[in-house]
């Protein structure tokens, strides 16, 4: 297995050749993001969270506490925390007291996020240089205003020029 890193040097420029206009400048990140920010409180239940992510079909949901930014919470980050059982006829009492649990338990704390004004380019370089799957935006008070994740830099990408 080798790697041939002139390629991967071509197409890394091309990438962010993608992501620039035509007087060279930067995509902005509020063009890319979602702007429905699903969120959930601090204080709020797992079961909480399980219907959340349910109705919304989202991967993360940001943590919150008076509209400032405090976590995130992954699907998997609930799965790991509940049990399969729910739900099932092998359902125990522990698995259900495992939904009382709150959110503020199982986010993880102080998320890498981009300020709304962040371009393209910085948000692959926080993908790159992170294990994260998605980051926050925010406004400069810290308040969500939206998300952005690999999967959307993707559908960017995958556009006809």
């Amino acid at each position: 297995f080798s790697i041939n890193f002139k390629s991967l040097f071509i197409t890394f420029q091309a990438i962010i050749f993608h992501f620039q206009n035509v007087k060279g400048e930067t995509m902005r990140i509020s063009k890319l993001m979602s702007n429905n920010v699903v969120s959930v409180e601090m204080d709020d239940t797992l079961n909480r969270v399980k219907t959340v992510f349910e109705q919304t079909q989202f991967h993360h949901l940001l943590v919150i506490e008076d509209g400032i930014l405090f976590g995130v919470i992954s699907d998997r980050d609930l799965l790991k925390n509940i049990s399969p059982n729910i739900g099932t006829v092998k359902e125990t009492v522990k698995d259900l007291a495992a939904l009382n649990k709150k959110a503020h338990q199982i986010m993880s704390r102080q998320p890498i996020s981009l300020n709304e004004n962040a371009n393209a380019r910085e948000a692959i370089k926080v993908f790159n240089e992170n294990k994260i799957s998605c980051i926050p935006i925010v406004n400069d008070k810290n308040q969500p205003v939206g998300i952005i994740s690999w999967r959307d830099i993707m559908r960017e990408l995958g556009k006809a020029k």
